[in-house]
């Protein structure tokens, strides 16, 4: 059984909207200034995996001027981004299409193409920056972060339960760890070997979740989304699971007075395309 793609929840997903977002900051933080499109007119800019677009905006509030696209294969979170869609204050334009990440090439030179926690649900997605890299103007740059935490007891916990007696015969394979991401030091040579001038780091945030069994409340939006989906069609069986892996959250992420901490590492990329001599 391969993993299942996930059926997307806009409303789950923003409820950690504002921790959500902080990594996609702190990465464009480090994206340098765009020179202008191809022509010296506006940037270039696609968001690969958009979700319901409430970071893409922040790149329209960066580059005031730039034509963003955002680009998602899931119906629901478009829905959401759509509400977003339009001419933006600085001049520039913000629009969402439907695309699936794992096929996309660019039509016309990007100055920047940017991916906001989206690449370890493509498998392979390193041998897609090849392309994505001749897709940006000289100059140009691929930023991504990913998250870095699938040894974290909130997915190794999730895996033991898929693939224990109970759940093996119907969740076995459908939750993804080997190669979901690579190493900094492995993003660092792929994108070096491809021509570019790389910056690759990692951080550990430790977000101070509110609520009750509040990490549960998290991965329901993102890590649980495919075992979810593949119970849909049973809800005793999707329950039982839930109840099972609460359970076991409980005891990997107890409660404090102010909150449950919740480390979560993600890997960071900027890489820069060679300017044309």
């Amino acid at each position: 059984m391969s993993a299942t793609a996930p059926t997307w929840d806009p409303s789950q997903y923003l409820r950690h909207a504002g921790h959500r977002a902080r990594p996609f900051t702190d990465l464009l933080a480090r994206v340098p200034d765009l020179t202008g499109g191809p022509s010296a007119g506006p940037p270039r800019i696609a968001d690969l995996g958009c979700g319901p677009g409430n970071v893409t905006v922040l790149l329209a509030d960066r580059w005031p001027t730039a034509r963003v696209t955002g680009y998602d294969n899931s119906a629901r979170m478009l829905e959401r981004a759509r509400e977003y869609a339009g001419p933006t204050p600085g001049g520039g334009r913000l629009d969402f299409a439907p695309a699936d990440v794992r096929t996309w090439t660019p039509d016309e030179p990007y100055d920047l193409l940017v991916s906001n926690a989206t690449l370890q649900w493509v498998p392979g997605h390193a041998d897609r920056f090849p392309d994505w890299i001749a897709g940006l103007a000289p100059g140009g740059v691929l930023a991504f972060q990913v998250p870095g935490n699938f040894d974290a007891p909130s997915h190794r916990l999730m895996r033991e339960l898929a693939h224990s007696p109970r759940w093996r015969d119907r969740l076995a394979g459908t939750l993804r760890h080997d190669g979901a991401v690579l190493t900094p030091e492995a993003y660092l040579d792929r994108l070096t070997s491809a021509g570019c001038t790389a910056d690759v780091w990692e951080t550990t945030y430790v977000h101070l979740l509110p609520g009750e069994d509040a990490v549960l409340d998290w991965v329901k939006g993102t890590g649980l989304r495919p075992v979810l989906t593949a119970l849909d069609d049973d809800p005793e069986a999707r329950d039982a699971f839930v109840e099972e892996y609460r359970t076991a959250l409980r005891a990997a992420y107890p409660a404090g007075a102010h909150g449950t901490p919740f480390p979560f590492r993600r890997v960071f990329a900027v890489a820069r395309k060679e300017q044309s001599r």
